[in-house]
């Protein structure tokens, strides 16, 4: 079962598909406009996907899927009645993670459901991490270096914890905030301000990087010292 949120303002193919994908055992709530979309994406309801119509009466859906990219990572599929290759891969190439065409049945859009959650179940990073002599505990929200218990706030866990998950990589300070502060367009000093904070709980400094390293322009990657 996956928790569906439905973007669709067309009320007969709504209710059809809130039929069909609940007889198919998902949990659907639906929303007709986008702004409605980024306002439920972002209030912690816990989506497994989102099911974005390209019609919308109050934005136009390719701007809503840049939008809903920016503060969620959530999977979207895109339902659109655009039979075009180029839309398809301008939609694909801005964050749509599958789309179908319309007339679809349940069926198919149940099918491509789950297989775009096989794949993010699939890369989903495990509950315990371990980066060098940091471990951090995603479940219990726990995080020791070289066995003694980092004492973080909820955002510096949130922080340590995707900078870990994405461990040996440099992760750029858009993702980060979009991800950590759900919200890509944010104060890049409030992002140094807890860097600060917890490389100072990390033992180490910006000079001095052990686990946090910055590449000036780009963004921010943890390693193992």
């Amino acid at each position: 079962m996956a928790m569906v949120l439905l973007v669709e303002d067309d009320e007969i193919v709504r209710q059809a598909l809130i039929h069909e994908l609940t007889d198919l055992g998902h949990a659907v709530h639906s929303v007709v406009r986008a702004l409605d979309a980024l306002r439920e994406a972002t209030d912690g309801h816990g989506y497994d996907m989102i099911v974005l119509d390209l019609g919308l009466p109050d934005l136009d859906g390719g701007e809503a899927l840049k939008m809903l990219r920016a503060v969620t990572a959530t999977p979207v599929i895109i339902a659109t009645a655009r039979d075009d290759e180029r839309e398809i891969v301008r939609l694909l190439r801005s964050g749509a993670d599958d789309y179908v065409v319309k007339p679809f049945s349940g069926d198919q859009l149940d099918a491509r459901i789950q297989a775009v959650l096989r794949r993010v179940r699939a890369n989903t990073p495990p509950d315990v991490l371990e980066v060098g002599g940091l471990r951090i505990d995603r479940d219990a929200r726990r995080a020791t270096l070289d066995g003694t218990q980092l004492r973080l706030t909820r955002l510096e866990f949130d922080l340590l914890a995707f900078l870990a998950a994405h461990a040996g990589r440099v992760v750029r300070r858009r993702e980060v905030l979009a991800e950590v502060w759900r919200h890509a367009h944010g104060d890049d000093q409030t992002l140094d301000v807890h860097m600060s904070w917890l490389r100072r709980k990390l033992g180490e400094t910006a000079a001095r990087p052990r686990y946090l390293h910055t590449v000036r322009g780009v963004g921010v990657m943890l390693t193992a010292p």
